[in-house]
């Protein structure tokens, strides 16, 4: 499900859009006070188009943590197709958020969003019809590389829509559709796959997409205003490359090394992706001495405020993705709780973590203190489920679980509310909409990277023949190392500015 509690976060940095926009042309205005600007007439409409982008993306990151099993068991294939129906989905999503936003400055927001939907729903369809995990595996790296060219386009479309008196209304639909995705998801995968409607099965969890995707296409073409910077930022492909052969040389020998013994080209693999990066960032300064565009300011990685964020996210993020996935295997193959019976045990978690938003809302100016909190807060949950399972072993009753997962969603939603604040807080003003960006294609990679390092861990220890006992003592030490990432995102944490941009300059 945490695959994109991703796109909560990702949301947040607003101030990835250019501030000097273009004023919308040629679009039905409100009247506005004297010397302010008219807002744009369907504003209110057009938010709904790109929150409902922002729903099929959320739900495409959690169901397949849902329907995995029941996927595999159809189309066959060896554990690690489990994995990749997730990283392949985010590792081309944080690849693809990198330029996605660049693409809306330099040919048009409406444009590319709907041109991102477009593809968002036919790579649907395609994993819908998926004959083979290999055809699956695709679609989703379909919609994951559509999906980022069609969100970034939100963020600046409402930033030009909207005056600033609705700035923060506008933004404040976020948090509630996003809570009630994150809530909703696992429970609509599950009751999908469960009701196998006309003998669908897994496959309806992507057909409901395509019904979403045409209303968001038809909606947009209505409502979106056009719009687009005046001064883009040019493409970066050279960076593009570089950046996705990294990414790739650290995930697929973490998925498929397993499987083949850990042979020695797995290792040669991620010793290959360091030089790859290596490479990216000389790419990158080398860009920016002569005057070009670089994917990320090389500026930033001098700042020990954000490459201490990078640090902390990566880390967090890869925790959490990683403990979903294995929590949801143990629940549907190693207690044989039903897809939608699996879906309905993380409920707590998700009203836990709707809980902590709103608990943070009021401590906001506890700063990096609320982080820590958080991460304190979210670390006793999980060391409480440890024990519920330890106490209950495999006569686990799903309620048992309830305070546990409350109480690590409560702390998830206090440690997320101010993580992005604080890390731009750390940066320039000229240097945000690169940092907001880096941040959050690296929470997708951080996911992808999750998803591999910890579905790893725990396939391993099931072994060729699994039993409960492998199950039970898989998923124990999965929650060992989930912990113990969260005291180091904990320590991590400290390089990070005591306080959100806005105090910033109080605290110094």
């Amino acid at each position: 499900m945490m695959a994109n509690t991703a796109s909560t976060a990702a949301s947040e940095p607003v101030d990835e859009a250019p501030v000097d926009e273009a004023p919308v042309d040629e679009a039905p205005v409100d009247e506005a006070p004297v010397g302010e600007a008219p807002a744009y007439r369907w504003r209110w409409a057009a938010l709904f188009v790109i929150l409902a982008a922002e729903i099929m993306d959320l739900l495409d990151a959690m169901v397949t943590n849902i329907a995995a099993p029941s996927m595999r068991a159809d189309l066959g294939g060896s554990e690690s197709i489990i994995q990749w129906l997730g990283a392949a989905y985010t590792l081309a999503m944080a690849v693809g958020l990198i330029t996605g936003g660049r693409l809306g400055d330099i040919f048009g927001r409406k444009r590319m969003f709907l041109i991102g939907a477009a593809g968002f729903t036919a790579g649907s369809l395609l994993c819908a019809v998926a004959q083979s995990p290999e055809m699956l595996i695709g679609a989703r790296v379909v919609q994951g590389l559509f999906g980022a060219v069609m969100l970034p386009q939100g963020l600046g479309m409402i930033k030009e829509m909207f005056p600033p008196a609705e700035m923060g209304k506008a933004f404040g639909m976020f948090g509630p559709v996003m809570g009630l995705s994150a809530v909703g998801g696992p429970i609509l995968a599950g009751w999908l796959v469960e009701a196998d409607y006309w003998g669908t099965g897994w496959r309806m969890i992507f057909l409901v997409n395509l019904p979403l995707g045409l209303a968001a296409l038809a909606a947009g073409l209505r409502f979106l205003p056009e719009s687009r910077s005046p001064h883009p930022l040019r493409l970066d492909l050279g960076g593009v490359v570089l950046a996705s052969v990294g990414g790739f040389l650290v995930i697929y020998p973490l998925v498929q090394g397993r499987e083949h013994d850990w042979p020695v080209w797995a290792f040669v693999m991620l010793a290959a992706s360091a030089v790859v990066f290596a490479a990216f960032g000389w790419f990158q300064s080398r860009r920016s001495r002569g005057g070009g565009d670089p994917l990320i300011v090389p500026s930033l990685f001098r700042k020990r405020a954000f490459t201490g964020g990078l640090f902390t996210g990566m880390v967090f993020f890869s925790g959490m993705a990683g403990f979903m996935l294995a929590f949801n295997l143990y629940c549907q193959i190693g207690l044989h709780y039903s897809a939608l019976k699996a879906g309905l045990v993380m409920v707590p978690w998700s009203a836990g973590m709707i809980v902590g938003f709103g608990v943070a809302q009021p401590l906001q100016k506890l700063g990096r203190r609320l982080l820590h909190l958080g991460t304190l807060v979210m670390t006793l949950g999980v060391l409480g489920v440890l024990l519920t399972l330890t106490i209950t072993g495999t006569q686990m009753n799903p309620w048992q679980l309830v305070p546990a997962l409350l109480v690590s969603g409560v702390g998830m939603g206090m440690l997320m509310s101010p993580f992005f604040d604080i890390v731009l807080a750390g940066v320039e003003e000229h240097e945000t909409g690169s940092a907001s960006g880096t941040l959050t294609a690296v929470q997708q990679l951080g996911n992808a990277f999750g998803v591999a390092l910890l579905g790893t861990i725990f396939f391993d220890l099931l072994g060729d023949l699994p039993t409960a006992a492998s199950f039970d003592q898989a998923m124990k030490v999965t929650l060992w190392v989930v912990a113990g990432m969260l005291v180091v995102t904990f320590a991590v944490a400290f390089l990070l500015p005591r306080h959100a941009r806005e105090n910033a300059e109080a605290a110094h």
